[in-house]
């Protein structure tokens, strides 16, 4: 009988001990939902990309966005919005609430003073409230686009004209480039075929110099440099992400060389050509962390580009194709 209690006894303990191991690791498991749904991923992202005045506007065409933007967004599995000039701010917040990052392309808007910069700005701002409250939304500026974020950053005209119109330059990688969240993912491979061979195409008359960008209080705490060039005389800025915001620039055109076929300077290798698409995954992937909705079916599908039809404008523009609006 003694045994029999014994044995009786161990049992109980064991069940116990296993019931409470299993509160344990139910709880655990409890602690851990709030971490687990941090990894959720918006596999619809949708991306705003501005538009910009036209330099001689017509009837039903005062702004465009060129398509091949569209294209490098679509690429890696986005869809995109146009962002229109000269609409209200209620407008813009309303637009900025419904989408899951924005990109500022590359032009000849006025980075001071015009339709383009006036919508630029407030989506930067509403891009660093949200962000500051844990609203991940992500910003990409190419070209002008990047001109454009240093202004608005450190709020002045920070450039300086160099010789870089119309050229493909391989990038001068700096330290920071080990540990940023841009290249992270790039294949070693492509990474070396950057740093030496002429991929990333440049169309620009101004830039940021390097010493300017060091020199300047609130970039320099603002920015990362990941990479830069030369000119034959400035070393100039030519990738950036910021510290502590998923913000990031390019001063060159990584959707160039899928896309656009107007100009030879412009690398359509198989390098050149992953670069556009490896550009494009991140930044979709950044979107992909952005959980904006419009608040209908109807109301998303009336603002996607889908409405609207590009024209062939490659005879006469660097762009094989516009979206007039």
């Amino acid at each position: 009988m003694d045994y029999l209690k014994r044995a009786t006894h161990r049992r109980a303990t064991v069940i116990f001990a296993l019931r409470n191991m299993i509160v344990v690791l139910l709880f655990v498991s409890l602690l851990c939902l709030p971490f687990n749904s941090s990894t959720k991923k918006n596999d619809r992202p949708i991306i705003g990309v501005l538009a910009q005045e036209v330099y001689s506007p017509e009837p039903n065409k005062t702004s465009y966005i060129a398509a091949s933007y569209v294209k490098y967004l679509e690429s890696a599995g986005a869809r995109v919005v146009p962002i229109m000039i000269n609409k209200t701010l209620e407008e813009y917040k309303t637009l900025f609430n419904s989408i899951n990052g924005i990109l500022y392309p590359g032009g000849s808007a006025s980075i001071t003073s015009s339709g383009y910069q006036r919508a630029a700005k407030i989506f930067y701002d509403l891009a660093i409230e949200a962000n500051d409250r844990g609203d991940y939304f992500p910003v990409w500026g190419t070209c002008l686009g990047y001109e454009q974020l240093t202004y608005l950053t450190s709020g002045k005209n920070l450039l300086s004209r160099t010789n870089t119109l119309d050229v493909s330059l391989p990038l001068d990688f700096t330290n920071e480039t080990q540990d940023s969240r841009m290249f992270k993912v790039f294949p070693a491979e492509l990474m070396t075929d950057l740093a030496s061979e002429p991929l990333t195409a440049n169309s620009h008359k101004w830039s940021v110099s390097l010493l300017t960008h060091n020199t300047n209080e609130e970039l320099k705490k603002f920015y990362k440099v990941l990479s830069t060039n030369m000119d034959g005389n400035i070393e100039f800025v030519s990738t950036v992400e910021a510290y502590d915001y998923p913000i990031y620039g390019t001063q060159w055109h990584p959707e160039k060389n899928a896309f656009e076929w107007t100009r030879s300077y412009v690398s359509h290798s198989p390098s050149a050509v992953k670069t556009t698409f490896y550009m494009a995954t991140f930044f979709v992937n950044e979107a992909r962390k952005n959980f904006h909705s419009f608040e209908s079916a109807e109301g998303e599908s009336e603002a996607l580009i889908y409405n609207y039809n590009p024209v062939y404008t490659g005879q006469q523009s660097v762009f094989e194709q516009k979206y007039f609006f």
